[in-house]
């Protein structure tokens, strides 16, 4: 069975043509006026009806902050949960219910900050979840305070003189957890954004999608550079699973591996078409991936890859917990008070 049969296999399909407006709940959208995650959200919803799951078998669970207003717009079923702990809460509801598609949804502060425990270990588990990730680079329900992937030097409510944290990589952190797919992708560019989904949707396990996301409040044009018509096609890679890494607005620009062996940018008139790296999204060892999340310049942000980082096939922690309870089934039912009283007991007199 392929990756896709396997993520969505056991979720009951429909026959009913649904379209965006099925996914649109009776709630006002209430989100600042020009904030990134109204284009999230349309994204979401026009994307959806391509699953061919009805409404009542996908679930949206999200933490605390702006992000997590998400439920509340969406024609099925949801949950607005506890600060950081969505991944968690997601984790026992796919865990115990094959028949739903969940999804959750965060945002920098939410998963990286108090919940930064319960992303790591819903990666490495590899829960059958598909985790959006909203990254604005700022607190924005609270009004302003840096966040985890705030740049250091960040002048906020919070940090007057400056902070002082060196930022979070989502995408570096998500990798070295040893997640099976890792992407990333902007609010704004509604192509990419479907596409990404579309892959994270098709996977088994967890699927972790980092989104731009620009919080014109707080933190207003953090992403200009990388979503501009000016200055987009020098500042992005867009990866492509078995295509060299080249960007630019002629394609003139490419990722080699230096002297050092080393990932580095070139002009591919100087190195030649075949010394640009190939994307390898489905590498088993995730090094080359982890370097490409480090290859933006801090300063001018050029070089900034998006797409899908690494893909990768290994069984959902839903399929072996469901593959070892039904092995524990064929030998009987056990005893629980010798469990509770087994060996492992002592007396202190």
């Amino acid at each position: 069975m392929s990756e896709t049969g396997l993520a969505l296999s056991l979720v009951p399909k429909t026959d009913e043509k649904l379209r965006a407006k099925d996914f649109k709940s009776d709630q006002e959208v209430r989100w600042c006026p020009g904030c990134g995650d109204y284009a999230i959200l349309a994204g979401v919803q026009s994307f959806l009806p391509e699953l061919g799951l009805r409404c009542e078998n996908i679930v949206f669970i999200s933490g605390i902050g702006c992000s997590s207003r998400f439920p509340y717009y969406m024609n099925t079923y949801g949950m607005h949960s506890i600060h950081g702990r969505a991944p968690a809460i997601a984790t026992g509801l796919s865990v115990s219910r094959p028949d739903l598609s969940v999804w959750v949804v965060t945002g920098d502060g939410d998963s990286l900050s108090i919940g930064g425990n319960h992303l790591i270990h819903a990666l490495r588990r590899n829960v059958n979840l598909k985790i959006l990730l909203f990254n604005n680079q700022i607190y924005g329900l609270t009004k302003g305070q840096y966040s985890p992937t705030s740049e250091m030097g960040k002048i906020t409510k919070s940090t007057p003189l400056g902070s002082l944290d060196q930022p979070f990589n989502p995408v570096s952190l998500a990798l070295g957890a040893e997640a099976t797919f890792v992407a990333r992708t902007i609010d704004s560019d509604r192509k990419h954004l479907t596409e990404v989904l579309r892959a994270a949707a098709e996977h088994e396990g967890t699927a972790l999608v980092e989104i731009y996301q620009n919080c014109n409040i707080f933190n207003d044009g953090a992403f200009e550079v990388r979503k501009s018509g000016d200055t987009r096609d020098d500042a992005l890679i867009r990866l492509v699973h078995g295509e060299p890494i080249r960007f630019g607005a002629n394609g003139e620009r490419g990722v080699v591996r230096g002297s050092d062996g080393r990932l580095v940018i070139a002009d591919v008139a100087d190195v030649g078409e075949d010394a640009l790296v190939v994307h390898d999204a489905h590498h088993p060892n995730p090094v080359t991936a982890f370097e490409l999340s480090r290859m933006a310049d801090p300063d001018t942000l050029i070089g900034t890859p998006i797409g899908v980082f690494r893909s990768v096939q290994r069984p959902s922690y839903d399929r072996l917990v469901r593959e070892q309870m039904a092995r524990a089934a064929e030998d009987g039912p056990g005893d629980l008070a010798e469990l509770l009283a087994g060996n492992a007991t002592w007396q202190v007199p």
